[in-house]
């Protein structure tokens, strides 16, 4: 797959399958779409293109400080990538782009720039200024600029009863196993190891910091999780910890993990954290000693799921 990041840098002389949309989590109903444009496209001899859009329109027209994505962009590319698409377009979203109207839309950015031949949307697909666009115009388009348009069934989306509003609604509620289900893979935290007051090792529980940069990333309820990474090419297994250490006095929210069996320094590195099972919620305890009775048991609980699960 090639990442394009700008639609008026891509060029090509071959027609393209294009699917159009901001694809928050890859979900598997995302992936029933792209999973269709790609076998189309391929058959037809044709390239498949995702056309999606950074920052998200709602950080721009809306200037929403608070919302929150299940994925970066880094991270929904890496995903995507995993699907067989040809191209990924990334086009920067602003002000100016979103007045563009859809016949505009349409004419100059699907048939001047991208020479597509067919494009594959979800039901209820809306674009262009105002979102004016929708599936009535783009039909009358498709016959004008000869393109033709094939609209996902609503009842083929609903069938498998998928939004990334649900599964929002299911990180912030611990329901990690609904919300992985429904992403169709295990939801992620990408960040770079920073240093920390170091007290996790003090009390034999030495864990990463992970600083995510990503203000819009969506950090899911606060508890103690069980988790893997992969950290030089090995799958690591642990536990981690999201919120405000209370027995500890921590006073903000910190993400940390304490891997199993593993003993590295792995200061600035970037890593994937991968959420397999959300263990318990976090708790305050009455002393140190407290605390880490319970992070035994969590440890125990953790190796138990990772042994009866194939993890480990």
């Amino acid at each position: 797959m090639k990442i394009i990041n700008n639609i008026t840098n891509f060029s090509s002389t071959e027609q393209t399958f294009v699917t159009i949309g901001t694809f928050d989590g890859v979900h598997f109903g995302h992936q029933q779409i792209i999973k269709k444009l790609v076998a189309e496209a391929k058959k037809a001899n044709k390239k498949s293109v995702v056309l999606t859009f950074f920052p998200h329109p709602r950080m721009v027209l809306q200037k929403d400080a608070s919302i929150e994505l299940i994925n970066t962009i880094d991270e929904r590319a890496s995903l995507l990538e995993k699907t067989g698409l040809d191209y990924l377009i990334i086009h920067p979203f602003s002000k100016e782009f979103s007045r563009m109207s859809a016949l505009e839309f349409v004419r100059d950015l699907l048939v001047n720039q991208l020479n597509i031949s067919k494009l594959i949307i979800g039901y209820d697909h809306h674009f262009g200024k105002n979102r004016e666009g929708n599936i009535k115009q783009l039909t009358e388009y498709s016959h004008l600029y000869d393109f033709k348009v094939e609209e996902i069934p609503a009842q083929d989306i609903d069938s498998v009863s998928v939004s990334s509003t649900k599964i929002r609604r299911a990180l912030h509620d611990g329901k990690l196993k609904t919300a992985n289900n429904y992403l169709g893979y295990h939801f992620m935290l990408q960040g770079t190891v920073v240093n920390g007051k170091k007290l996790g090792g003090k009390i034999g529980y030495p864990t990463a910091n992970i600083d995510i940069k990503e203000t819009y990333k969506l950090i899911p309820k606060t508890g103690v999780y069980v988790v893997k990474s992969i950290i030089d090419n090995k799958i690591v297994y642990g536990m981690m910890n999201i919120g405000s250490r209370p027995t500890l006095n921590g006073g903000y929210q910190t993400i940390e993990v304490h891997f199993f069996d593993f003993n590295q320094d792995l200061y600035h590195q970037n890593l994937t954290i991968e959420l397999l099972y959300f263990l318990r919620d976090e708790h305050k305890f009455d002393s140190i000693a407290s605390l880490v009775h319970q992070l035994k048991k969590d440890e125990e609980i953790a190796r138990a799921y990772l042994v009866k699960n194939l993890e480990s």
